[in-house]
Parts: C-alpha cells; structure tokens; sequence
C-alpha cells in the first residue's frame, strides 16, 4: 500500500502488528513514521515508543521491548530503523543480529505492540527466510520514489488541500529545477506557499526565484549548449558554475556522467527499450532518462562519443596537473566546435 493509503486505515483504527516500509523516498518514510507515532498519545510516548538504529544497536534490543506491556497505555510502538540485515548489505559486522529471535517473534507478534521496520531500501533480500516470513506477515508500505507523474500529481493534490493553485508552467519549472525528485519538490512547496500566502497563488516566477537549480539540471543546461557547439553559452555557464563555489572535479564528474548516460540512452532506445525500462536497466531517476531521451534524438553518437572522450580528457587534467579548469574547458570546447564544424564542411 501506498502512504496516503496507510494513512486513512490507521485513521480508522485498522492497525496491524507488523509493518514495513520499503523504499528510498525520505519524505515519504517520514511521513509513514509519523502516522505510525500518531497512534500513540502525546503523554505516552516516552513510554510507550522506541526507535532503535540497527547500525549501533542489536535488533534483540528492539523485540525486548517489543515484547514488553504497554505502560499505562492501549499499545506500544518500536521502530527498527535501518534493518540492513534484511538485504544483502553488510552493515556493521560488530553488532551481532539474532535474525532467529526475529523469526521466532514474526511467527507470535505481541497483539498490543506495533512493530514498524522503517527500511530506506530499493528491496530487501528475497532469498532469505526471515525476509519471505516478514513479507508474509507484516503489511508492506511503499517509500519507493515516485515517477514524475506521481510526483506531479501529489504536489498538485497537497497545494490544493493547503488552499493553494499551482499553475501548469509552475509546475514545470518546479519539476525541472528539483529533477521530478518528490523530496525536493514537496521541501520546496513549503517555501512557495509562505512567498504567496496572501494571493494562494503560486506562478513560475516564484519557482524560478525561490528553487534553486540541481547541479545534475545546470549540468544538463550546459550539456545542451556543448552539443550545440555553443562556444560562449558553454563557458559561461561553465564560469557560473565555478562562481557558484562548485568544484571543477565534481562538475566534470557529473559532466562524464551526463554524458555516459546519453550514450547509454542513445544505444539502448535504438534497441527499443521503452523509457520504464531504460530507467529500471540504468537505474536513474525516470525524469533524468526522459530528458536524455529528448536530447539523444538531436545528436549522433559520435558526438556524444567525442564529447564524452574529451570530458574524460579534462578530468586527467585535474587530477594531473595545476592548469586551470577553466582554460582546460575552453581548449576542451575549441577542439570540440572545430570538429563538429569540419564534419559539417564534409557533408
């Protein structure tokens, strides 16, 4: 089930013993635990909750106080946090897991304790016996991060259900700026609904002056315009880059990543890979392959090639040498526009 669905059972006080949320969405864990901790009155909860971090503290910890009574309370709620044990990580080999205690509490819950596994994962280790028995007992929540639809979708229906209307070419700036990543864009929604809390009204220009772009979007911008062979629109976004404090060796590197993941994207769709399974291959946020997808019908591959060899170049010169980022990118773009252009003289 998804969060707003736990939501409303919880509200109708339709509560299991066992949960788990699976999945890397911050903001939605978040969410789930503080449903989870609204079952427990305010007066009762140093009492009657505990959170325990399965990187510092023995899983046994938690089912001791699972299977303890309520304190002057109807239920008790335990959080085991972090529960790597349940993947294939390997975590913090000092702390010893009784995986088997775990197993044995799943077969016989406590009827008045909530146990509640907050798992920030892309999925747990089906192969092992406590993970089918936990999957086949506790009810699954899903944290997974949501496509840009969803995402859309669920800004649209939360500014509503604050007062608010967020317009069309609103939420396109704000979805460009935050990369579709739900996170963000809910994070930054707060901001745009105090910026017009006396009109409810949140246009694009409160966007564009309020969300700051993701290095991954001013890298993408700049992609673009080296495509292009955009001489000076290359070195200046470049130059905003370095101005905004942001270091050369991490520019080239999501550069080459941008770049990479163009060339993967361009092979691949010419397989016929579909944008759902492009995403789920290279395992990238849907968003950042529907961009790469726009793009790569633009360029051939061997631009993108020689765009990506060159970067690589740049970044061989940072490690290796004092020269300046800066100059190594313009000797990067000269070659670069000067071979685009003689490729064009030949057609």
């Amino acid at each position: 089930m998804d969060v707003a669905t736990l939501q409303q059972q919880l509200s109708k006080n339709k509560i299991s013993n066992v949960y788990v949320i699976l999945g890397q969405q911050s903001i939605l864990q978040q969410r789930a635990l503080d449903s989870f901790n609204g079952l427990i009155p305010d007066d009762q909860r140093v009492m009657n909750v505990g959170s325990y971090d399965m990187e510092v503290t023995p899983v046994a910890a938690a089912l001791d106080d699972a299977m303890s009574a309520p304190f002057f309370g109807e239920r008790r709620l335990v959080i085991i946090n972090k529960p790597f044990f349940l993947t294939g990580e390997t975590g913090n080999k000092k702390i010893e897991h009784d995986v088997d205690g775990l197993s044995d509490y799943l077969d016989h819950p406590e009827e008045s304790t909530v146990l509640v596994f907050s798992a920030p994962y892309e999925k747990l280790d089906n192969r092992k016996k406590v993970v089918k028995k936990l999957k086949k007992v506790g009810v699954e929540v899903s944290a997974a991060p949501l496509n840009e639809r969803d995402a859309r979708a669920a800004i649209t229906r939360q500014s509503q259900g604050d007062g608010y209307q967020i317009d069309s070419s609103a939420l396109d700036e704000l979805v460009a700026r935050t990369n579709s990543d739900y996170s963000l864009m809910a994070e930054s929604l707060q901001k745009l609904e105090l910026y017009g809390y006396q009109t409810k009204l949140i246009s694009k220009e409160a966007v564009m002056g309020l969300v700051n772009q993701s290095l991954d979007q001013n890298v993408f911008d700049l992609v673009n315009a080296v495509l292009k062979g955009k001489y000076q629109l290359s070195l200046s976004r470049y130059r905003d880059l370095i101005e905004s404090e942001e270091q050369p060796l991490r520019i080239n590197s999501v550069l080459v990543s941008q770049f990479r993941l163009l060339i993967q994207v361009k092979i691949l769709s010419s397989r016929g890979l579909s944008q759902g399974t492009l995403a789920s291959t290279l395992k990238v946020h849907p968003y950042r392959v529907k961009l790469a997808l726009k793009t790569v019908r633009e360029f051939k591959l061997s631009n993108l090639e020689q765009a990506y060899l060159g970067l690589i170049n740049i970044e061989k010169g940072l490690k290796t040498s004092q020269r300046d980022p800066q100059l190594l990118f313009e000797l990067f773009m000269l070659q670069y526009v000067q071979s685009i252009n003689q490729v064009k003289k030949v057609r």
